[in-house]
């Protein structure tokens, strides 16, 4: 008889105890430790791959200037910002892991990419809802196709059956927590269980040249749940964030094996479904923004698309004894840093003042070439006076106070000339070769410098 053991896993980074652990040795982190259950029976209870591996290709190894590879093709998942992120589109045999908040869309996202593909058979494996369920979201998201199979499945053996038997082109299981196999005695969500089925998706993909999407749920810290090795096994990891109470959606990879890490796409949460947001900048920028102060309009650039955002900022008297620093879509940190800054170097004294930042639109954006930008709009607040509507920022900021030359600045020009800017505020020293504008380059070399052009206009 199979003779099962218990061991605590820290869910942080993986270390392993006989007992259980307040405190873990090798992180640091408390209350970390989780309840595994192993089963043991000798040399059968190993889990054993496919013949060949994972590439299903037998023999010794090989030098690799004798592997012969070419190109992969990619398939086309019929949605612009999805194969932007990644990298092109999606590569047979990879393991996408895609996770997010509840309720924030990763099943309608995962459900409607398969709608899409009508030129090719998918399954759609649901631990979550019913069958008719599934039909009844399908129907809102207006599709009804005869490629797409569905079922709900929790077992892994036999949702890896119906994919043998209709040998779809993609497969999706929704999600990886509510999934389970026989090998494991633990319940369902538990980390073996997680990291198990993961394992022989992984192997199964591999082996047959199929892709796989599994959704994955985040903890309450924000990060996936399941065990760390759940992010290292897959090939790509896909978060979908965004606010609730926003209609935007930013789908970012924050692992990709087959593409870059950087860029982001945009998508509109709508009655029948999401939607693909291929201007964000005429979407992020409000037209009731003149007359106002508080706030700036910076260019900004993630992975290879330029846009436009708006940086609204708010300065008040400290109603306390210690004032208040608060970011929306900004990193707080950041903001400390150019808040002394424009104390140290340009002389406006905030120390009794409560700053509060947010990026409009519930975007999250990490461009460091939004500095002048953010500093603009507090500025703009402190003096209660509105800049000007037609002119917008780009640059890095430093700690002495110098504007910094910045990635992509002649994308981030003809974005801001397509929507109609008249001025834009750049680093000096930096070379422009874009010929026939019409926008006006104002370089500028230090944040006081900048100050005086917004002022003046």
């Amino acid at each position: 008889m199979a003779k099962s053991s218990v061991q605590y896993v820290c869910v942080n980074c993986g270390a392993k105890a006989p007992q259980l652990l307040g405190r873990c040795p090798v992180c640091g982190e408390w209350g970390t430790y989780e309840e595994e259950v192993l089963q043991r029976s000798g040399p059968s209870a190993k889990r054993s791959f496919s013949a060949g591996g994972l590439s299903g290709e037998a023999g010794l190894p090989k030098r690799l200037q004798d592997v012969t590879a070419s190109e992969e093709m990619r398939i086309d998942m019929h949605n612009g910002e999805l194969n932007r992120v990644l990298g092109g589109g999606l590569v047979p045999g990879s393991l996408v892991l895609l996770g997010g908040e509840p309720g924030i869309g990763k099943s309608t996202l995962a459900l409607q990419v398969l709608l899409q593909l009508k030129d090719r058979r998918t399954l759609y494996a649901s631990g979550e809802e019913s069958v008719r369920q599934l039909k009844l979201r399908a129907e809102r998201l207006a599709g009804n196709p005869e490629h797409l199979y569905i079922c709900a499945e929790t077992s892994l053996e036999r949702i890896l059956d119906y994919a043998t038997e209709l040998q779809p082109d993609l497969v999706v299981v929704d999600s990886i927590q509510t999934i389970a196999t026989e090998a494991v005695e633990s319940s369902v969500g538990s980390l073996s269980q997680v990291r198990e089925c993961a394992t022989r998706i992984l192997d199964y993909a591999k082996s047959r040249n199929i892709p796989f999407i599994i959704v994955g749920h985040i903890t309450k810290e924000g990060s996936l749940a399941g065990p760390k090795v759940l992010e290292h096994i897959v090939d790509t990891v896909l978060q979908f964030e965004g606010d609730q109470q926003h209609m935007y959606r930013v789908l970012r990879a924050q692992k990709n094996r087959f593409g870059s890490t950087s860029e982001l796409g945009i998508y509109e949460m709508r009655q029948d479904g999401l939607r693909e947001v291929t201007n964000p900048s005429e979407l992020l920028l409000s037209t009731a923004r003149e007359g106002l102060s508080g706030i700036a309009i910076a260019a900004a650039v993630e992975g290879m698309r330029p846009f436009m955002i708006e940086v609204q900022a708010l300065v008040s008297s400290a109603a306390y004894g210690t004032p208040q620093r608060s970011s929306t879509g900004f990193d707080g940190r950041r903001l400390n840093m150019l808040l002394a800054v424009l104390e140290k170097r340009v002389g406006f004294k905030l120390l009794q003042k409560d700053v509060f930042l947010n990026i409009a639109g519930g975007l999250r954006v990490n461009d460091p070439a939004i500095d002048l930008g953010v500093m603009a709009a507090v500025l703009s607040s402190n003096m209660d006076i509105a800049l000007d509507p037609d002119t917008c920022l780009t640059g890095e900021v430093g700690l002495a106070g110098e504007i910094r030359p910045v990635a992509r600045l002649e994308q981030r020009i003809r974005e801001a000339e397509k929507l109609g800017f008249r001025r834009i505020i750049i680093p000096a020293g930096q070379k422009v070769t874009v010929p026939g504008l019409k926008i006006e380059l104002l370089p500028v070399r230090r944040v006081a410098d900048a100050f005086r052009l917004l002022i003046k206009k």
